[in-house]
């Protein structure tokens, strides 16, 4: 009897112990829930103004889900429209960019090519006066945006002041499922160089590419450049995809790693070839991200292409969409993928990163080695170290300021309404007269012109002032501002060649559209160029 009354004591004690350390997440997760429940009904009983319930629980939910990564986020209902945009990149409407300036019409600023807006004429620089019967001056550019999407086959009307002529002309459009292509641009870099510009990785731009390649290949392609340069990524099955097209079936592009051995799935190239032989050149940089960096690591570890550029962002988390209650949609990270070679991309150290978000410098000691298919060595650590480090362009801060300003926007609309078309883009170039031109709009424009030098002369002065030094330091400071001091025209002429592949690229755009745009940014591509000609561009 005594041994049962110690077994039973000692059994009571375990039970006791149990709550501190061995809670089911269930468990965890109800009170939690019961306490949050708690109080909200107190503060709807009790507190003394009504409660913003919507923002409140938008920003508590928003605030949970920012304490895991950045890529796991609540999407509601009337937001799916987005989610479909992210997914596919499509959307109900006319097809056109717009420019809205405060107090001022609605300029279409480049309507997309073969769009309802440009099937029905609208072109840059045309004002939009009204969208069915609303005056735009009053609109915001995002309401403005708003009331000319919607369900394709529907109708908007607009009131449309033309740029050429300036009739006002009344214009029903249409409206269609428009699709942004991922794919901006393929053609031909010279005799033999083939190139593909991919911007994203939604739905079907595997088949894009493949289409591509084919019409490359009947233009004389040798070699191949598949540009990823800026493209954040998308879905992980166009990625394997992608990857399928150059390696041969059954290989291993990418595995996924979720919270329980069950959740391990391998994604192994699924279909033939197109070609396992022809020299592959990938273009990567910080931009790069996710899916992108699902094709360039593999084609890294399987030896089929050599990566030339920066390193990549490291992003190496799998998002899944996940219906929720009132037709919400929760993307929810649910796993890391790993390359072939059992790199996870995602950087190691969230503390280590530059100031756009990429993976920063990781040390050495805290990575681990890797081998390729034939045996080189390659790091984990956070993004793709490319195999040949190409440094990105640089741009002064005159440049990006008038960029960001809308002065070089702005000017190319006026270049528009002054010029009825320009030559083809290969003929197109941005003259000395032109310039002349530019300096003088941009002279009579507000828009922080300083230089990066200058700017931290204005701060070094503040901080002087702040330590008491600037009495003593006078003489020296002054000196060194008079230095400094530079006038609108005196350093936009200095950064002529930084500003013209801006307003060339731009100005292309408006007249002959996406694919000009690329055709004029290729002109001025030294990373390209340096990659094309680097010793491993034609090692497969």
């Amino acid at each position: 009897m005594k041994i049962m009354k110690l077994m039973l004591a000692a059994l009571v004690a375990a039970a006791l112990s149990v709550p501190a350390y061995s809670q089911s997440r269930s468990f965890r997760l109800g009170q939690w829930v019961e306490i949050e429940n708690s109080i909200l009904r107190e503060l709807n009983r009790s507190y003394v103004d009504t409660l913003p319930l919507d923002r409140m629980m938008r920003a508590g939910i928003n605030a949970m889900l920012d304490d895991l990564d950045p890529y796991t986020i609540y999407i509601p209902e009337e937001e799916n429209e987005d989610l479909e945009m992210m997914l596919s990149k499509t959307y109900g409407g006319i097809g056109a960019i717009i420019y809205k300036q405060i107090d001022s019409n609605v300029v279409i600023n480049e309507p997309y090519y073969g769009s309802p807006a440009w099937k029905n004429g609208l072109v840059c620089g045309d004002e939009i006066i009204s969208i069915d019967g609303t005056p735009t001056k009053g609109l915001a550019a995002a309401e403005s945006s708003d009331r000319m999407k919607g369900k394709p086959g529907t109708t908007v009307n607009f009131k449309v002041r033309k740029v050429r002529g300036g009739d006002t002309v009344d214009v029903a459009i249409v409206r269609e499922r428009i699709h942004i292509p991922d794919v901006e641009y393929a053609g031909m870099l010279d005799d033999t160089t083939g190139y593909i510009k991919q911007t994203g990785f939604t739905e079907n731009v595997s088949d894009d590419i493949r289409d591509s390649y084919f019409r490359l290949k009947k233009a004389g392609m040798k070699r191949l450049v598949l540009d990823l340069r800026g493209n954040g990524g998308g879905l992980m099955n166009e990625a394997v995809d992608i990857v399928s097209l150059f390696v041969p079936r059954g290989s291993l592009v990418v595995t996924a790693k979720g919270n329980t051995p069950e959740s391990v799935r391998e994604y192994r190239t699924s279909t033939e070839p197109v070609d396992t032989l022809i020299p592959l050149i990938v273009m990567v940089d910080s931009g790069s991200a996710s899916s992108s960096e699902i094709v360039s690591g593999a084609i890294q570890d399987l030896d089929r292409g050599t990566i030339m550029g920066q390193r990549t962002y490291g992003k190496g988390l799998v998002q899944s969409i996940r219906p929720i209650t009132y037709n919400g949609q929760l993307k929810v990270t649910t796993a890391k993928y790993y390359t072939p070679s059992g790199r996870c991309v995602q950087a190691i150290d969230y503390s280590h990163r530059n100031e756009d978000g990429s993976v920063g410098h990781i040390p050495d000691s805290l990575t681990h080695e890797f081998k390729t298919s034939k045996g080189r060595t390659v790091r984990d650590g956070g993004g793709i170290t490319p195999d040949v480090l190409i440094a990105s362009p640089s741009y002064s801060r005159l440049v990006y300021s008038l960029v960001l300003s809308g002065v070089i926007d702005n000017y190319v609309l006026k270049y528009v309404r002054e010029h009825d078309s320009i030559p083809a883009v290969d003929d197109f170039h941005f003259s000395d007269e032109d310039f002349e031109d530019f300096i003088a709009y941009a002279k009579t424009q507000e828009f922080d012109f300083r230089s990066s030098a200058r700017t931290f002369f204005d701060q070094m002065k503040k901080e002087l002032e702040k330590d008491g030094l600037a009495g003593s330091m006078e003489d020296e400071v002054n000196a060194l501002g008079k230095a400094l001091d530079m006038d609108k025209e005196t350093f936009i002429r200095l950064k002529k060649d930084e500003i013209i592949p801006f307003i060339e690229e731009e100005i292309a755009v408006r007249y002959w559209y996406q694919e000009a745009g690329v055709k004029i940014a290729l002109r001025y591509d030294g990373q390209l160029k340096k990659a094309l000609v680097s010793p491993l561009a034609d090692i497969d």
